[in-house]
């Protein structure tokens, strides 16, 4: 059996863990700095004492008797005394690097001049080198210094000046960690707020989240969730309208195949009148379904299927080719109008054709003959449109136009509405509209889309 995930941390424990990270890398970072800058404080300030001091018995040597002598000055030993925890050492030799006074150890003489390290009675320890050259009539040569002290308390020094600047920063960074934890308290109380409101939410409730005053990037995360829900919504409002759409058109069409079963049952002489009425129903019925379905996927579609480019005039043609217009009207007159050059809107072909099919079936059922069918750019936008030679619908009818149960008083329960309510999702969903005309030649339905650039 597999065991179980750790309970994942939450949003403030982590944005606390990484400051802390940061503080503690920040720490470790300038305790090394303070660290190099007190040793080389300490360094420095123990070297002055030493050249101070080798400097000081330098100064005190004299030319007696064609030899130096040296007397060694207390001013030397006072400023070696500042460190009593530490060995001294000092020498002083003369040209041949005979002794003339102090001690006798096996420390180099032959170093340059100046500072160096060396160990002292097996300890580390630091020391000075000082040349002092005489010509004299009685001498003429150089005297050598060496003085010497081990480290106890460049160290004891180095560990002070680190203590004293650690110690602050460490009450400084303990300060900033509740700072931190306050602010990201602070940051993240507005999360709180849209976890409530979502927990007191009725579960089909699909309303925007309020992203006024939230931060900038709360505010985005907001927004794609927003944008979520509304398309959410938009599948919701299509299976509630399928469903509205259903039980509004179906109710007339099953209530007049019951009548007219009723009164084949009743009217035996004349059955097959009635049943004639009673073929005609199931038919619009089916045609009716078809559109209900349709709808219901073009619906679909143009929320989850790619867009891709489209050539209008491909439409166009397909629709022509087809001639599923031929099963409504077979005496109808359909031509096609289109031109040489492509025209390319984004958007999905089977929604697209959809949309062409059903307002060229409309025109069938309610226009007049001839009807022509084209495609073409007009004022900068693509048009896929539909022109029939009759006058068109009343002014009432056309305010209407795209409408659910849309129908004129002859369409009786094969509503026109569904087909064109089809049209005007399409546009809707790409970024078109529906537009109508009438003029001499007729009256105009047309798809109205923006162009796209031609694909590469």
């Amino acid at each position: 059996m597999g065991s179980d995930p750790r309970p994942a941390r939450a949003l403030s424990t982590r944005v606390l863990l990484a400051v802390l990270t940061i503080l503690l890398l920040g720490g470790v970072m300038v305790a090394g700095s303070i660290w190099w800058t007190s040793r080389e404080a300490a360094r420095q300030s123990y070297d002055r004492i030493l050249l101070g001091a080798a400097n000081d018995i330098a100064e005190s040597i004299r030319i007696q008797g064609a030899a130096p002598q040296v007397v060694l000055p207390i001013s030397a030993f006072e400023l070696l005394a500042q460190a009593p925890e530490d060995r001294i050492f000092y020498a002083v030799r003369g040209p041949a690097g005979a002794l003339i006074t102090g001690l006798d150890t096996d420390i180099p003489f032959d170093t340059p001049e100046g500072f160096f390290d060396a160990m002292l009675h097996d300890e580390p320890a630091r020391f000075v080198r000082v040349t002092r050259r005489f010509v004299e009539r009685n001498f003429s040569g150089s005297v050598q210094v060496i003085v010497g002290q081990t480290l106890r308390a460049r160290q004891a020094m180095t560990a002070t000046l680190s203590w004293n600047a650690l110690w602050p920063m460490g009450l400084a960074g303990i300060a900033l960690l509740l700072i931190a934890w306050a602010v990201v308290r602070r940051a993240l109380r507005p999360l709180d707020a849209i976890t409530d409101d979502l927990a007191r939410r009725d579960p089909y409730d699909l309303t925007a989240i309020p992203v006024e005053g939230l931060p900038h990037e709360l505010q985005v995360t907001l927004g794609a969730i927003n944008r979520f829900m509304a398309r959410l919504e938009s599948q919701f409002e299509a299976m509630r309208n399928l469903i509205s759409d259903t039980a509004h058109q179906l109710r007339t069409p099953v209530a007049a195949i019951r009548v007219q079963a009723e009164a084949a049952h009743a009217e035996r002489q004349g059955a097959g009148q009635a049943l004639d009425r009673l073929l005609l129903r199931t038919r619009s019925l089916g045609q009716l379904l078809d559109q209900l379905l349709n709808r219901a996927l073009v619906v679909h579609r143009t929320d989850s299927v790619p867009r891709r480019a489209v050539d209008l005039r491909e439409v166009a043609l397909d629709i022509t080719e087809r001639e599923d217009h031929a099963l409504l009207a077979p005496k109808v007159s359909v031509r096609l109008e289109i031109g040489e050059d492509p025209l390319f809107v984004r958007g999905d072909a089977f929604s697209l054709g959809e949309a062409g099919r059903n307002l060229l079936n409309n025109a069938v059922r309610h226009g007049v003959s001839p009807i022509t069918i084209g495609a073409q750019e007009h004022a900068g936008k693509a048009r896929l449109w539909v022109r029939d030679s009759g006058p068109g619908p009343s002014p009432a009818l056309l305010a209407q136009l795209g409408s659910r149960f849309n129908r004129s008083a002859g369409t009786r329960e094969i509503s026109s509405g569904i087909g064109l309510s089809i049209v005007d999702a399409v546009a809707k969903a790409f970024g078109g509209t529906l537009e109508t005309s009438t003029d001499d030649d007729g009256f105009c339905i047309a798809l109205v889309l923006p162009i796209h650039e031609a694909p590469q």
